[in-house]
């Protein structure tokens, strides 16, 4: 029994609507239910149930997604190319993005945000090929409800092309770093900013980069207090942090 279910049933029994033995004889029977999709989550967490879609069979994130949107706004991540084509004739009116491999049901990830560039996350990556991990972590914040924003391309190796781009990194409540290579990133913005860092390290880089193990040992280790590390290419997980963050200052 799902939460909108479970509150029509209580609300039935105090209107004196239906007994108490009927109520229980509900209750008793959703025992029965499939207890493998956590339906109660987003009144737990404030964020639903998200379908991780690497490794899963099409069929599985099918019926996960169909059963998680009969309760609340549902996001997978981690597709294949051909899962999420799949998945965009199954459900025509989801959304998808396949550069951040996204789709989901119930929020539109494409859409323009409407505080950009003021607002209150901005995503910012060191090099073009920390993109695919950016997206996922813009794409989930759009999903979650922030304002977000993304800036690319201003990693070390080019530090000066940051410098336009200040005014409104200090504006931002909180920032996602997405860097690869040796992820200094994360600890430069560390140095100039006030609001929290959340640093995504990604597996972009040559052999020493160590398939993103570098840069998350770089980003642990970051002399700039004030910067937490999510892991190796989770921008899902970055973003999940940027809307609890914001949750807890509002």
């Amino acid at each position: 029994m799902n939460p909108q279910e479970l509150t029509s049933l209580l609300r039935d029994v105090a209107a004196g609507n239906i007994s108490c033995e009927t109520a229980q004889a509900a209750l008793a029977g959703s025992e029965n239910k499939d207890l493998t999709l956590d339906t109660w989550r987003q009144e737990r967490t404030n964020v639903g149930e998200v379908v991780y879609g690497q490794g899963k069979t099409l069929e599985q994130i099918r019926a996960s997604l169909a059963e998680l949107g009969r309760h609340h706004p549902v996001l997978a991540t981690k597709l294949s190319a051909a899962h999420g084509q799949k998945l965009k004739t199954l459900f025509p009116n989801g959304c998808l993005w396949e550069e951040a491999r996204l789709f989901c049901l119930g929020a539109d990830l494409l859409a323009a945000d409407p505080k950009a560039p003021d607002s209150e996350v901005l995503i910012v990556t060191a090099g073009s090929s920390d993109l695919p991990v950016a997206r996922e972590a813009l794409g989930t914040a759009r999903f979650l409800g922030l304002g977000a924003h993304l800036v690319t391309d201003v990693g070390v190796a080019g530090l000066h092309r940051l410098d336009p781009h200040l005014p409104s990194l200090r504006q931002a409540r909180v920032i996602i770093a997405v860097a690869g290579m040796e992820g200094a990133l994360p600890s430069v913005l560390g140095g100039l900013l006030k609001a929290p860092i959340i640093a995504v390290p990604t597996s972009t880089g040559y052999g020493a980069n160590f398939a993103g193990l570098t840069p998350l040992l770089a980003m642990l280790n970051s002399c700039a207090p004030g910067v937490g590390v999510v892991n190796i290419d989770n921008g899902f997980g970055a973003a999940v942090l940027a809307k609890k963050i914001l949750a807890r200052q509002e």
